[in-house]
């Protein structure tokens, strides 16, 4: 649903059928192409500060993940590979591919930044930079877990429990899930507008996009982290010059060595901690512009 967003004006939104699935995504703008991916437990609204800007140098097209928002939200298989970072990324390669881009540049920010970095881990040649937002490594953020995160981060462990558990409380106060999750950050309610928290609780609402989201987090506890030593074990890196930005008032930042970690995995990368919390693309939409529009020119 575009009504409501200025920041979405003069894009079209559309739907694809690519990987067995349906992906929703909205295009708009000219120039090389970019893909943006959003977080839990949002949509690709979450784009609405920063989509024009980035729309005057680039196609811009915001997606919307597997299991969220308008897009398909298949019911999860025993071992949760359908929600594997792996699959979920050959979705967007395959969406891209599907507007007639073999090559494109990518930004994600949270679950989009685990999706983006599967992306550029499995397909080289076609992810030409990459920024990831607020996220470190999934391997090391279980395996460095501490009593900070695993409060702070509750929900990665709450998701993953076996259906239905999670699935049935959510549902019984979709409203209330949605509310404690995003404003219970450092920001507050401040990043979001009243039509983007309006549009998250729409796509909430939604029995299948809440198993959709659990899908999502039992993977990453799973399939996804096992896909992750693989790569570690054999030296495969992220080739794709990466940026990576985190929030200083967040998780993130608290527990972990974003960069540091980052390094294990990516060949060239870089970044810093930037003056807001976790939702970078709502709270601070042009800080974020500062750092991502020269890094994804030159």
């Amino acid at each position: 649903m575009l009504e409501g967003f200025p920041g979405f004006a003069g894009f079209e939104r559309h739907t694809a059928e690519v990987n067995g699935v349906r992906i929703a995504y909205i295009k708009g703008g000219s120039g090389p192409a970019l893909l943006l991916l959003h977080g839990h437990p949002q949509t690709h609204v979450i784009w609405h500060k920063v989509a024009q800007t980035l729309a005057q140098h680039y196609t811009v097209i915001a997606s919307d993940l597997r299991g969220y928002g308008d897009s398909d939200k298949p019911q999860g298989l025993p071992d949760h590979s359908n929600y594997s970072k792996r699959v979920m990324g050959v979705d967007q390669i395959k969406l891209m591919a599907h507007l007639g881009f073999d090559q494109f540049l990518l930004m994600g920010h949270d679950r989009g930044g685990r999706v983006a970095y599967r992306m550029a881990l499995d397909h080289p040649e076609v992810i030409r930079k990459l920024v990831v937002l607020d996220v470190a490594p999934t391997l090391a953020m279980y395996e460095k877990a501490n009593r900070a995160f695993a409060t702070a981060y509750y929900h990665w462990f709450f998701l993953t429990r076996p259906a239905p558990f999670p699935e049935t409380l959510i549902n019984s106060h979709p409203d209330v899930y949605l509310q404690h999750t995003i404003a219970g950050r450092s920001a507050g309610m401040k990043p979001f507008t009243p039509e983007a928290y309006a549009e998250y609780l729409r796509c909430l609402r939604d029995p299948a996009t809440i198993h959709g989201i659990c899908e999502d987090y039992r993977a990453s506890a799973g399939i996804d982290l096992e896909h992750e030593r693989e790569d570690l074990a054999a030296g495969n890196k992220i080739q794709a010059p990466m940026l990576t930005l985190w929030g200083k008032h967040g998780v993130i930042e608290q527990c972990f060595q974003p960069l540091e970690e980052w390094q294990h995995l990516a060949a060239k990368v870089h970044g810093h901690a930037l003056d807001c919390g976790h939702y970078i693309p709502e709270d601070e939409p042009q800080l974020l512009l500062d750092e991502v529009l020269p890094f994804l020119s030159n």
